[in-house]
């Protein structure tokens, strides 16, 4: 694939954390690997071992041990380490090597001033959280609902509800009222919290009207807790009928206390993105997000107590969960609500320098936005204590590499990782122990039994192939919200390969484990019999100057035909499409991958219809073009700008029939 971008330090062994945990395989089991694939293969082949070495090298606080580590390896159904009581809440505030007083979460935001919790005061706010949820009658298995932006109110809520055994659920602020109700009816939450509003960028967002129509929504409610965030005024702008946060967490006697759940006990409520049918409902478990988070962050992102861990993300996409696992590691979790572009693109970078950040995580979007703006975020920031720059949310191509490593910094490693709110983590990515190379993941995580499959099911290495993994995973799904018999489960993930897991990226798997995701195989453009990614498409086209955004179908021919390849841009302000950058389009997709690369029609448009968590609707675009109507092709509620569609119905209506 491409350059070596970044190497190994010769003494890595000695001093990352992963290091760390082959020696105590060494001294504790008697195993000694000679690299990460001989690590890697022991991971997916010994499960039960793999797994326990991961409980016991960390130390998982349990109340009951358990009575085995896998019960059964069948998928769906795995259950792991029955008999074991233990709980999330009570394992990340351990918060290894950190002091009472010792910085644990910094919180920016461009509504307030930046906000710092030591240890014991994160400790403090989560028990006084936790007797306010008591108070409201609060026990295990209840759902409380966050409506409430990436701030440390949000943060302690969670903890505190999964102190007690309920069920946490987060939207973000940004999110409508449809797309709200859509998910909290399915799971009749007892407490709502919410903020009245936002600022983003310079702009006032007053959420309070939003409030109330969830509420109305939700009969299930008997509390509401009210943020005064966007209005800090005091107990005036608190509704009648509704607490104040203040009074959630009141001064109390009561212990922070732990209720003890079983492995599997539901800890949060995570959401697909709705675009075709109400969100599913996905259940995520106390121990398998535990234990993965614990595998992830320490062993992958090579995170302790001397980090500083940021990832811009809001609390409607997984990446908050996975971020806010971060002091179970001991790091200290860097928070930021707002306009990730506001005043300009630097923003990020200057939080960067000013909060001692040393693992930077964001989107592939948002560094090829960067790159494309001509920044050098070196020039503007001092990023000195930077090591690692995480990347996920959709494939970073090859020159995207080059400019982190051209603009950001040459010693730190960069870390493409893919997975989904799905398993809540990422299941290929990077390590400390291995090279980067330009356009490439660098490995399937530990644990992660990662396979591409051609279209007739065989295994295959070195070509494109439909993305599954074989072995169950811990942090895999308990099941979704109200599913009783599992068969929604199993229809999302096992319905084309019984018994294993299908997630539905097309994936390239190298010789030395490395690679390479080229978008949803759901979105397939088929040319010719040979399929072709997405992802390469917008990597080439939106590397043009003048175009801001794209998306490409593929229309098949019901007569056995080629079908047709059509091509959508967002141009820049001011330009519009013409001849000439036409051919420009052409030309750069067939030198840089191939003459089947070429569209066979290009068209300008104002947006690109994007989910509330930005990834591209390639699929509803599709529907909409061969004559779905567009209420039925996606659920409005579940855009980030449900107006884009229109623009493809009127060209379904008006183009000539080919």
């Amino acid at each position: 694939m491409g350059d070596v971008l970044w190497t190994p330090p010769a003494d890595v062994r000695e001093w990352s954390r992963i290091g760390g945990y082959l020696r105590w395989l060494r001294e504790h089991r008697g195993l000694d690997f000679a690299d990460y694939d001989a690590l890697w293969q022991w991971s997916v082949t010994d499960l039960a071992a793999f797994w326990r070495s991961i409980w016991d090298y960390f130390a998982v606080v349990a109340h009951t041990p358990p009575t085995a580590t896998l019960g059964d390896t069948a998928m769906p159904g795995a259950r792991w380490f029955p008999g074991a009581t233990l709980n999330y809440a009570e394992n990340v505030l351990r918060m290894p090597g950190r002091a009472d007083d010792d910085p644990v979460v910094v919180a920016h935001s461009q509504t307030r001033p930046p906000v710092t919790l030591t240890a014991a005061e994160l400790r403090e706010q989560v028990r006084r959280v936790a007797a306010g949820l008591r108070r409201l009658g609060v026990v295990a298995g209840d759902r409380v609902a966050a409506y409430a932006p990436n701030v440390p109110e949000t943060y302690v809520l969670l903890l505190a509800t999964s102190s007690l055994g309920a069920v946490f659920s987060s939207c973000a602020p940004e999110f409508g009222t449809r797309s709200v109700v859509d998910r909290w009816q399915q799971i009749a939450p007892k407490v709502l919290v919410a903020v009245d509003g936002y600022r983003y960028g310079d702009k006032p967002v007053d959420r309070r009207a939003e409030v109330a129509a969830i509420r109305a929504a939700l009969p299930s409610l008997t509390h509401t807790v009210h943020v005064p965030y966007l209005h800090p005024t005091g107990s005036a702008d608190v509704p009648q009928d509704a607490l104040s946060w203040a009074e959630l967490a009141a001064e109390t006697d009561e212990p922070l206390t732990f209720t003890p759940v079983p492995f599997d006990h539901p800890l949060y409520v995570l959401y697909s993105s709705g675009t075709t049918g109400l969100p599913k409902p996905i259940v995520h478990g106390h121990g398998g997000i535990l234990l993965e988070h614990l595998k992830m962050l320490a062993l992958h992102h090579d995170l302790g107590p001397a980090d500083r861990f940021f990832w811009f993300t809001t609390t409607g996409w997984m990446m908050w969960n996975f971020l806010v696992s971060g002091p179970a590691v001991g790091a200290t979790i860097v928070l930021f609500d707002g306009n990730p572009g506001h005043p300009d693109l630097g923003a990020l970078w200057r939080l960067a320098e000013e909060t001692g950040t040393t693992y930077f995580g964001t989107s592939a979007p948002f560094l090829l936005a960067c790159r494309k703006s001509g920044l050098v975020p070196k020039q503007i920031a001092d990023l000195s204590a930077l090591r690692g720059v995480g990347s996920t949310g959709a494939p970073l191509p090859a020159e995207g590499f080059t400019w982190v490593y051209d603009t950001v910094g040459t010693d730190l490693q960069l870390q493409s990782l893919s997975g989904g709110t799905d398993v809540c983590t990422g299941f290929v990515g990077g390590v400390p122990l291995l090279p980067v190379h330009a356009g490439e993941i660098t490995c399937r995580a530990l644990g992660a039994k990662v396979e591409a499959r051609s279209s007739d099911g065989t295994p295959v290495l070195g070509e494109l192939g439909e993305l599954v993994i074989t072995a169950p995973m811990p942090s895999m799904p308990v099941g979704f919200w109200n599913d009783p018999d599992g068969s929604r489960y199993a229809e999302a993930y096992f319905d084309v390969y019984p018994g294993v897991w299908r997630h539905g990226d097309w994936i390239t798997i190298n010789e030395r484990g490395g690679c390479v995701i080229t978008g949803r195989s759901d979105a397939t453009l088929n040319r010719g019999g040979v399929r072709l990614g997405t992802a390469e498409f917008y990597s080439v086209v939106e590397g043009l100057d003048e175009v801001v955004d794209s998306v490409v179908v593929h229309l098949e021919d019901d007569e056995g035909g080629a079908g047709e390849l059509l091509l959508f841009v967002v141009l820049a302000e001011g330009l519009e499409l013409d001849d000439a950058l036409r051919k420009k389009i052409a030309r750069e997709l067939r030198t840089a991958l191939s003459p089947r690369h070429i569209p066979d029609e290009i068209h300008q448009v104002r947006a690109v219809p994007r989910t509330l968590s930005s990834k591209k609707l390639e699929v509803p675009v599709k529907k909409i073009l061969t004559g779905t109507p567009v209420e039925s092709a996606a659920a409005k509620g579940a855009l980030a700008n449900p107006e884009s569609l229109t623009a493809f119905a009127t060209f379904a209506q008006t183009r000539p029939t080919p």
